[in-house]
């Protein structure tokens, strides 16, 4: 039978580079799965509720879906021995709960990129899609309410003045030590 794989966790606001460095860490490993939060997202193609500062309903339900298969994926990638890099805008109390539907069996690893708000949304207005600006949310409130909201889980890492390669080495590094949770 093979050993379960780590999971390893890589949240943060959008702009905080959860896909360049997801994907990066991946590549570190001999083999390896990359889960990204924005493909299951983008799974629902008619009825999509985006989620803004209000937190419909409809949009939390979705979230939920998202999360819970994101952990799904996860474990069953792990109990087939592939390390997994899974990422996500997890942000508060969802944090403990995606960590939770782990389970106690794997061995987790949570990272979350938190670079200031304003490289965020310096970052994000580089990019064709734009987070900020649809549905309400500004980087400095997201970045506010991520960082008083969300659990001190795993590594806060201040990653502002971090290229995404230096930012992978200091997770590698933090993996190699066995840091997890």
């Amino acid at each position: 039978m093979t050993p379960t794989a780590p999971v390893v966790v890589v949240t943060g606001i959008p702009g905080s580079g959860k896909s360049t460095v997801g994907a990066l860490l991946a590549e570190r490993f001999d083999r390896a799965v990359l889960i990204e939060g924005d493909v299951l997202r983008r799974m629902v193609v008619t009825g999509r509720a985006e989620m803004s500062p209000e937190r419909e309903p409809e949009a939390l339900l979705q979230y939920g879906l998202r999360l819970r298969h994101l952990a799904f994926l996860a474990r069953s990638y792990a109990a087939a021995g592939f390390p997994v890099v899974a990422e996500d805008n997890i942000i508060g109390t969802y944090l403990e709960e995606f960590v939770a539907m782990l389970g106690d069996t794997l061995t987790v690893h949570v990272v979350v990129l938190a670079p200031r708000a304003e490289v965020a949304g310096g970052r994000d207005a580089g990019r064709t899609h734009h987070a900020y600006g649809e549905g309400g949310w500004g980087a400095d409130a997201l970045d506010a309410a991520f960082r008083d909201e969300t659990p001190r889980l795993g590594h806060w890492l201040d990653t502002s003045d971090q290229s995404a390669a230096e930012t992978v080495e200091e997770i590698w590094h933090l993996l190699k030590l066995g840091v997890d949770r």
